[in-house]
């Protein structure tokens, strides 16, 4: 009989050669790994913990303060999988700065969603938790992303998030059955995120830049004011660290 192989985040730390605890106090997690590089422009001295599997990991200063900054691919497993690794690994906030598209009709291209909250339509989390279980983001947590979307002066929204696994199955029933639950914006990565972070005792939250609307059909991936709204989720997360660390 086949040998029962279970493997622990910290097993996967080791692995890559990280030490538990030797993360950032704070975590940035883009999706795809093209938005590293503006995020470690904003580091002092950022050095790499590891690449592996496809994700990057990256850990500097802001102000003397750690801050940690990986990618987590574009999918809920692997966005799970960066979520045990960063909280394994010490971090106790986990900011992801991604984007989604929007379930409202006043929400504009380049406006940007703060995440209160998961309807979790993937797959992965039931590995995790039951149907049952609210995934909720870190109160503190989005004060911050709050008051900083407030100092910053751009355009924010607060609200559920459905997480999907299937893009071309966002029909028109299953949108107006979110819509009917108030929610308003979609993605692929917040409810694994969030949920691991949230059993494993860290605060997460999530900046989103809209790019797209499911209900007035307007598209926006390759518009100017997404791509600023891409750069604005940074911009957001940075600060919303700096007010955190201002408050202890």
């Amino acid at each position: 009989m086949a040998k029962d192989v279970h493997v622990e985040a910290l097993d996967l730390l080791m692995m890559v050669q990280v030490q538990p605890g030797s993360l950032g106090k704070y975590s940035i997690v883009p999706g795809p790994i093209e938005r590293l590089e503006p995020i470690l422009k904003r580091l002092d001295d950022p050095v790499k913990d590891f690449s592996f599997a496809g994700f990057d990991m990256f850990t500097g200063e802001l102000d003397g303060t750690l801050v940690t900054t990986a990618n987590s691919g574009m999918y809920a497993p692997p966005s799970a999988i960066m979520s045990e690794l960063l909280t394994a690994g010490g971090s106790e906030y986990i900011i992801r700065a991604g984007s989604c598209g929007a379930m409202r009709e006043d929400i504009s291209i380049g406006d940007l969603i703060i995440v209160t909250g998961c309807v979790r339509g993937e797959g992965t989390t039931s590995y995790y938790v039951p149907d049952s279980f609210s995934t909720v983001a870190d109160i503190y947590l989005t004060q911050a992303l709050m008051e900083a979307c407030k100092k910053l002066g751009y355009t924010y929204h607060m609200g559920t998030i459905w997480t999907t696994d299937a893009l071309l199955r966002e029909t028109k029933t299953q949108i107006q059955k979110m819509c009917e639950l108030n929610v308003i914006g979609v993605d692929m990565i917040s409810s694994s995120l969030l949920t691991v972070a949230q059993l494993k005792g860290a605060r997460a939250g999530g900046i989103l830049a809209v790019s797209d609307n499911l209900i007035t059909g307007e598209l926006g991936f390759v518009s100017p004011k997404y791509f600023e709204a891409e750069t604005h989720t940074i911009d957001v997360a940075i600060e919303a660290i700096k007010i955190l660390e201002s408050k202890k």
